[in-house]
C-alpha cells in the first residue's frame, strides 16, 4: 500500500507545453506500473522515461499516489468514448453494465497497473487528492448520462455510488484472484441489474 500523500497541492499543467509533459509522464508510469508494479516503480525512472527532470515530475505529483490516482484519471476520462456494445445496448441499464464491463477488461488485461491505481485510488485522501473526488465524478456523470437522469434524487444518487463501490470491489476481487473475470463480468452485470432498477425514471425507460 502506498504512503498517504503529501498535504501540498500539486501543480497543474498550464501551457501546451506542460501538458505535453504531464502526458508523457503519465504514460510513463503507465507502462513502467504495468511492467513492475506499484512497489516496483520508483520517480526517478518515471522521470527519466518521460524525458523530464526529476523536480519536474514532483512539481505535478508529489508522491507516487498522485501520480497514479492521476494515471486513474486519464483512463476514466476515456469511460464515454463511443463503443459499438454501449450503442446497442437493448436498455439504459445494459449500456451502464457495458461502459463498466469495457473498463473492467482494460483494467485486467494489466493486472500490476490495475492493482497499482487502485491502491493509489483507495489510498488517496479526497482533500489533498482532488484528482479523487474528479474521477468519482467523471463516473457518476457517465452513469447518470447513460441511464438519463438529469434531476436524480437522493435514492438515486446513493444507488449510483453503491454501484460504483461495488465495481470497484469486483475489480479488486479480480486482481487478487479471489474471482475469476467471467464471474467478475457476471456479478458486475447482476449489480446494474439489481441497483439500478429501481432508480426514480425506471418507467420512463421501459424496465419493470
Amino acid at each position: 500500500m502506498p504512503r498517504a500523500a503529501e498535504p501540498r497541492a500539486a501543480a497543474q499543467p498550464q501551457s501546451p507545453g506542460q501538458r505535453a509533459r504531464w502526458d508523457r509522464i503519465l504514460r510513463a508510469a503507465a507502462d513502467l506500473g504495468a511492467q513492475h508494479g506499484l512497489d516496483g516503480v520508483q520517480m526517478q525512472d518515471v522521470a527519466k522515461e518521460a524525458g523530464v527532470a526529476l523536480a519536474t515530475l514532483y512539481r505535478y505529483f508529489p508522491s507516487k499516489t498522485h501520480l497514479f490516482t492521476a494515471v486513474m484519471g486519464a483512463q476514466v476520462d476515456r469511460m464515454d468514448e463511443p463503443f459499438p456494445q454501449i450503442e446497442a445496448a437493448a436498455d439504459p441499464t445494459e449500456a451502464v453494465a457495458e461502459t463498466l464491463l469495457r473498463s473492467t477488461r482494460h483494467l485486467l488485461r494489466t493486472p500490476l497497473l490495475a492493482s497499482a491505481i487502485m491502491q493509489s485510488n483507495y489510498a488517496a485522501h479526497a482533500a489533498t487528492i482532488g484528482e479523487t473526488a474528479r474521477i468519482d465524478a467523471k463516473v457518476r456523470a457517465t452513469i447518470m448520462d447513460l441511464i438519463g437522469l438529469e434531476h436524480p434524487v437522493k435514492r438515486d444518487e446513493q444507488l449510483v455510488r453503491l454501484l460504483m463501490k461495488c465495481w470497484h470491489g469486483v475489480i479488486v476481487s479480480a486482481l487478487n484472484g479471489h474471482t475469476t473475470q467471467a464471474d467478475a463480468e457476471a456479478e458486475i452485470r447482476l449489480a446494474c441489474q439489481v441497483l439500478l432498477g429501481t432508480r426514480s425514471n425506471v418507467r420512463q425507460t421501459g424496465r419493470p
